[in-house]
């Protein structure tokens, strides 16, 4: 069964750094893109990064661009998002999603939700002082 997990999620201050991690089991990770999402309370999910197959292609959402950074590591099965300089905006619940998609639909579609079909439980990272 294809599942995704996410962990790395907590309380942090300010200006401070997580590293969330998106597990794959059931499925190898080597033939699909994946998606960083979060979601505010009473707000829409919101797309913040992607990358491709291969790190060919990576995005962010302008609101991250600087501060966040994607990877993976296929040998590990894990797609990572290291979040730097921690905004209270940044505070949402962080969901990872699979997609195998080509490198040019994902770069037009990558923002919407619609366009992945498999999702993990997501996991809470709040910015507080």
């Amino acid at each position: 069964q294809l599942q995704l997990v996410e962990s790395g999620g907590g309380l942090v201050q300010p200006g401070g750094s997580l590293r969330l991690s998106c597990a794959a089991s059931g499925f190898t990770l080597d033939y699909y893109a994946i998606g960083w999402f979060r979601q505010a309370p009473g707000k829409d999910r919101e797309g913040v990064s992607c990358v491709g197959t291969s790190d060919s292609i990576t995005d962010y959402a302008d609101s991250v661009k600087g501060r966040f950074t994607i990877s993976r590591d296929n040998a590990k099965n894990t797609v990572y998002l290291q979040m730097n300089s921690l905004k209270p905006e940044d505070t949402a619940v962080y969901y990872c999603a699979a997609e195998i998609i080509s490198n040019l639909r994902l770069r037009r579609l990558w923002v919407l939700p619609s366009t992945w079909d498999y999702w993990g439980q997501g996991t809470q990272v709040t910015v507080s002082s």
